[in-house]
């Protein structure tokens, strides 16, 4: 008796790796056809693991987006990078983002740690529409020197160019294995964590300078009933002063931010939304262990 090879079912962890603003979150969100990740032009955009799960009868491909990588300069940033540093550990196969502006030797004690790994790595060099040909050639042999054993793959995640061969190539490292999670299973995450990211998005949109990066948000309470949601979202940061340019005068600010975000997470969870927000101090937050671990990281 011979089995049939339609039995066969693959399935394995794809890690992006990466440094910040190379595209990693809109490579990840293409891959999967859904929105998981938040994309601003902003660096240190992404804060988590986040994981997005495509699912064919013969395969499950787990996909991971981690923290673009940094030299940390306080207690958040180190956990960000411990989540891009895991991410080497557990991958069946590795997507090493970069672009096509970008210093292929940028964060060389990451490219270092990566040089050592003997897993399948897959070099995608992203945002070829802002390069030509010539440029491009230097870039692939740039990178052919310092990552031999890795094929390079020169694509544009907006434009979608070259996804569907990428995709092939990554269908095909797959190992034979049953699936990790159920198959109809999207992410690993709850509704709640896209909430939080979602209004996350908007003030990294919407507010310059520190106020981003000093913010974290948090569902306090939600409520799912039969035709509505009802959600209390709190936003932390760190400074009296952060709190009211998040209010703003009379409250217009955080009046737009909560209208904005409430269309936003209508749209995701697919339900009408009670959305009431509010804003909090918690002093220095991003290096204290107790917040650190209160916030998921």
């Amino acid at each position: 008796m011979h089995s049939d090879i339609k039995d066969i079912h693959k399935s394995g962890f794809v890690n992006i790796v990466g440094n910040s603003n190379v595209g990693k979150s809109t490579l990840m969100n293409v891959l999967i056809g859904e929105k998981l990740s938040i994309i601003t032009y902003k660096a240190q955009t992404t804060r988590h693991r986040i994981i997005g799960i495509v699912n064919t009868t013969e395969m499950q491909i787990v996909y991971s987006d981690t923290p673009g990588v940094l030299h940390p300069n306080y207690k958040l940033q180190k956990k960000m990078l411990n989540f891009s540093e895991s991410a080497l550990e557990d991958a069946d196969v590795l997507l090493y983002v970069t672009d096509i502006l970008e210093d292929a030797w940028k964060n060389v004690f990451f490219l270092k740690k990566i040089q050592k790994l003997t897993l399948p790595i897959l070099l995608v060099i992203n945002k070829i529409d802002l390069s030509n040909q010539n440029q491009l050639e230097q870039k692939v042999l740039e990178w052919e020197k310092i990552l031999p054993y890795a094929e390079i793959i020169p694509l544009s995640a907006t434009n979608r160019f070259n996804i569907d061969y990428l995709k092939k190539k990554i269908e095909k490292l797959l190992p034979v294995a049953p699936p990790f999670f159920k198959k109809n299973t999207l992410t690993d995450r709850s509704s709640r964590f896209f909430v939080t990211e979602i209004v996350r998005e908007k003030i990294l949109l919407y507010y310059k300078k520190e106020i981003p990066y000093s913010v974290e948000v948090v569902v306090e309470f939600f409520k799912d009933f039969v035709s509505f949601i009802e959600m209390n979202v709190i936003i932390f940061t760190e400074k009296e002063s952060q709190k009211k340019i998040i209010i703003g005068n009379n409250g217009n600010a955080l009046n737009k931010i909560c209208s904005i975000a409430q269309k936003d997470i209508e749209k995701f969870l697919d339900k009408r939304i009670m959305l009431k927000m509010y804003v909090k101090v918690k002093k220095k937050w991003r290096n204290r262990n107790k917040f650190l671990k209160q916030f998921g990281y």
